[in-house]
């Protein structure tokens, strides 16, 4: 039986994407038959005994897997679990067979489409920036916005010692004190939106994701979860695919 890396065993298992159980690795989190591992391990699929803090990891097996669309409210976390005790997003799936995790975050503050899934290769290939998946955010600013500051936005600002690639931003409404904006966006960064407003010198006052990909948010009210349609994954997949 071939070696396979250690983090590719971790997200086939279902219990986290293949980029979260490196940084398992890289935090010392992983061991194997009871020995920390390191970036580039490797491991006998079936045969060694992973574990993720102490918590063992089930082996591949075949599995259903499952693509699910949830409607974040404003006040939950994108975690499995928090050391806060903070409402998390799992907490709003019921009955589901398998272990689902969020692909991508947003943050306690923001609401909207959120994708989980127990296939740790799509949600890989969503969360990469070579993929090009864009994500469409509905964004309520304060007080105003000029022309300048929408050049800004559009053309690339400085967060976290990095531009921003080129993104749209469209005005969909403005009144005074707020305005409301559509921004549509294909990298992953951390508050990358209100980083980008606060770059600008806009107050972010209410965000939500609209759409990722072709796959658009509707009518789903918050808390709600769906499973994705056959055609939904075939045009996310689609999307993925001629992002490369």
């Amino acid at each position: 039986m071939e070696k396979v890396r250690i983090q590719k065993i971790i997200a086939e298992s279902g219990f986290c994407s293949r980029r979260k159980a490196e940084e398992y690795i890289a935090a010392g989190k992983v061991t194997v038959n009871g020995r920390p591992c390191s970036l580039g391990d490797k491991a006998l699929p079936g045969k060694d005994l992973i574990a993720v803090d102490g918590i063992k990891i089930d082996q591949p097996r075949k599995r259903t897997l499952y693509y699910i669309m949830l409607h974040k409210p404003r006040g939950y976390v994108t975690t499995m679990n928090d050391e806060l005790d903070r409402k998390c997003v799992t907490d709003l799936l019921k009955d589901l067979p398998e272990r689902v995790y969020p692909v991508g975050r947003l943050d306690k503050n923001s609401e909207g489409l959120l994708l989980l899934t127990n296939d740790g290769a799509f949600a890989n290939d969503i969360m990469h920036p070579s993929k090009h998946v864009n994500k469409t955010y509905r964004v309520t600013v304060r007080p105003d916005i000029n022309d300048e500051q929408l050049v800004k936005l559009a053309s690339g600002v400085e967060i976290d010692g990095r531009m921003t690639s080129e993104c749209s931003v469209m005005v969909l409404d403005k009144q005074p004190g707020r305005v409301v904006l559509q921004m549509t966006i294909h990298e992953g960064r951390n508050r990358q939106i209100r980083k980008m407003c606060e770059a600008v010198g806009l107050e972010v006052a209410r965000l939500k994701r609209t759409a990722i990909g072709p796959i658009k948010l509707g009518m789903l009210k918050p808390g709600e979860y769906r499973e994705l349609k056959p055609d939904e994954l075939r045009a996310i997949r689609t999307a993925i695919t001629k992002g490369k």
